[in-house]
């Protein structure tokens, strides 16, 4: 892994350095947590400016940009297409799940760089994928499990929320983020700490490995294997001198 996330970071300064040098824009396929992580861990060092977006505000996987519309005088869009499936005969559909749909597109042979998130919605799935296979999956991505699809390119975003979360209030001790995740996914707090020593809790798009953190309101928690929440913070105090904290948690 740490040497695959060095060839990362080397690409991430050729790709800074092209767009810095010839006024371009490059971009990255989908980045996952770590890998957002590794392009923070050298931001400082890359000549050009970036950005990053995932194809929508929410997005947890995305694409860096490098280039900026201020230097270079023009805008260029990222290559991301969002695609709508939908199963062919609803009534006789299975509930299909993430798993299923990713699982499908890997027996495809995509690759999962070339993959943004999946949504599920209503039993439809959304997926932002990169421009140049959309193609390719609007004429064969025609199945997940026992379910037949239908894969259509979207021109704009499906009105409403595409990423929804529930508030939800937990009390705790403090805001000591260990604690806050062991709350909101009812494990231990002896289980929560083996997720920092794991590596596998994420702020804004970061590592942390800082059990005790206090994250700040509007922070976007991601904890690989059980999902993302925001946190919104101290809202008042119980009798008992605990905490009651607000959590929006995506659903």
């Amino acid at each position: 892994m740490t040497d695959d996330l060095d060839l990362l970071k080397k690409r991430f300064a050729e790709l800074s350095c092209r767009a810095y040098d010839s006024n371009i824009y490059t971009f990255t396929p989908f980045l996952g947590l770590s890998e957002q992580d590794a392009l923070n861990s050298v931001s400082r060092d890359l000549p050009a400016k970036f950005t990053l977006s995932g194809g929508a505000p929410g997005c947890e996987r995305v694409m860096a940009r490098f280039g900026d519309p201020e230097e270079f005088g023009y805008e260029e869009d990222y290559p991301i297409r969002l695609l709508k499936i939908a199963p062919k005969a609803p009534k006789f559909a299975e509930a299909l799940t993430h798993r299923d749909y990713l699982g499908a597109l890997m027996n495809l042979g995509i690759e999962r760089e070339t993959l943004g998130d999946i949504i599920l919605r209503d039993g439809t799935a959304y997926l932002f994928a990169e421009e140049k296979i959309s193609s390719f999956l609007t004429e064969n991505f025609t199945r997940a499990k026992h379910t037949d699809l239908t894969v259509t390119l979207c021109d704009a975003l499906p009105e409403g929320d595409l990423f929804r979360t529930e508030e939800i209030r937990i009390v705790a001790a403090g805001e000591r983020l260990d604690g806050v995740i062991a709350k909101i996914y009812h494990i231990s707090r002896e289980e929560a700490n083996a997720l920092f020593r794991k590596k596998l809790v994420f702020i804004d798009g970061k590592l942390t490995e800082n059990n005790s953190a206090i994250p700040k309101d509007g922070a976007r928690i991601s904890v690989r294997g059980f999902g993302r929440f925001i946190y919104r913070g101290f809202q008042s105090e119980t009798k008992k001198g605990k905490l009651n904290l607000v959590i929006e948690k995506y659903v």
